[in-house]
């Protein structure tokens, strides 16, 4: 990755800018040069910018815009990206509770919204590059995987499974993510996928976000063992910076999966109750991803770009703290 410095001023887009990952994202690139078109749900929402103008107030004036970003709106979108070099499109629907109305809840703002992203990057004249964040939700469940290998980009979730099993989130993520694919080859745009695992750690924006209270409700003794949608965690840092090397490297192409490693529920609360035996965390089956083989290196695309990921107990033990630090957990 180029040197702060080296990006020559460059402006960019961020959607879902005010969010878990969209706010580390933004930091990261401030520090790194670049000026940020910052779009959010809702502009007057101080709960949605107060934290971003705060990373901005040191990194000199003018190097953050807020727009309004509905993704559902063409026309603010395109006002949004004209001017930047690249747009990373991290804004979509995140939840694993239960979902009464999957197409408006996570259905069309995941495909149509991404969709209306794109055009806007094509429309806006000037974007070089496109990050779509996708997920490991895209890649997993698939029951068809060939028993025994190692789970890697050419996995794509069973959107049949997933609706028997009315399983909604990784449906919505995978038909974002093909219909993002699609339209990149049929329209020339250059698009980049990142596949994140379970992003825990250091929060910046004051509401607690789906994955880390995924993390909170597991302290607190919840046996739900997320057997559809967890296949690794990842650091909320490392997903920011993979962001920035997939930007920034041109060489850089197709999907990539973002983990610390891969490995099952189990282990993982494995390992939280081994560091903090304070908390409630249950004990689980040995195997509650039936299928997923683990790896410890499940992200070789990434780290082949340079990425070295920080390692399990990093990741826990500063999710734990930014939950002491909310008030969330004693």
């Amino acid at each position: 990755m180029a040197a702060s410095g080296e990006t020559k001023g460059e402006t960019v887009l961020v959607t879902g800018a005010s969010g878990f990952i969209g706010s580390c994202l933004v930091r990261n690139l401030l520090n790194r040069g670049y000026s940020i078109h910052a779009g959010v749900l809702n502009p007057d929402d101080k709960a949605e910018t107060d934290h971003l103008h705060a990373l901005a107030a040191g990194a000199g004036e003018g190097r953050l815009s807020v727009f309004r970003c509905d993704l559902l709106d063409g026309a603010a979108l395109l006002e949004a990206a004209r001017g930047c070099s690249g747009v990373f499109h991290l804004a979509s629907p995140c939840t694993v509770d239960r979902v009464t109305d999957p197409q408006k809840q996570l259905m069309v703002p995941a495909i149509e919204g991404t969709l209306n992203v794109l055009r806007a990057a094509k429309d806006a004249g000037g974007v070089r590059r496109v990050v779509v964040t996708s997920s490991v939700s895209s890649v997993v469940p698939n029951p068809g995987w060939p028993a025994g290998e190692v789970v890697d980009e050419t996995c794509w979730t069973d959107i049949d499974y997933c609706e028997k099993n009315g399983v909604w989130y990784p449906a919505s993520k995978t038909l974002a993510e093909k219909a993002a694919w699609k339209f990149a080859e049929e329209n020339g745009l250059d698009v980049v996928v990142v596949n994140p695992g379970t992003v825990l750690g250091p929060m910046i924006p004051p509401k607690v976000n789906a994955s880390m209270a995924m993390f909170l409700s597991l302290l607190e003794g919840c046996t739900e063992e997320y057997a559809d949608f967890f296949m690794g965690a990842v650091h909320v840092e490392d997903v920011a910076l993979a962001h920035i090397m997939l930007f920034e490297n041109t060489a850089a192409t197709g999907r990539h999966m973002c983990v610390e490693s891969i490995c099952h529920w189990s282990d993982f609360a494995a390992k939280v109750a081994e560091l903090y035996p304070n908390y409630e965390v249950p004990k689980f089956p040995k195997d509650t991803q039936p299928g997923l083989v683990r790896a410890e290196v499940g992200s070789k695309k990434l780290m082949a770009l340079g990425l070295q990921f920080r390692p399990m107990e990093k990741i826990i033990k500063d999710a734990v703290e930014s939950l002491k630090s909310r008030g969330c957990i004693s």
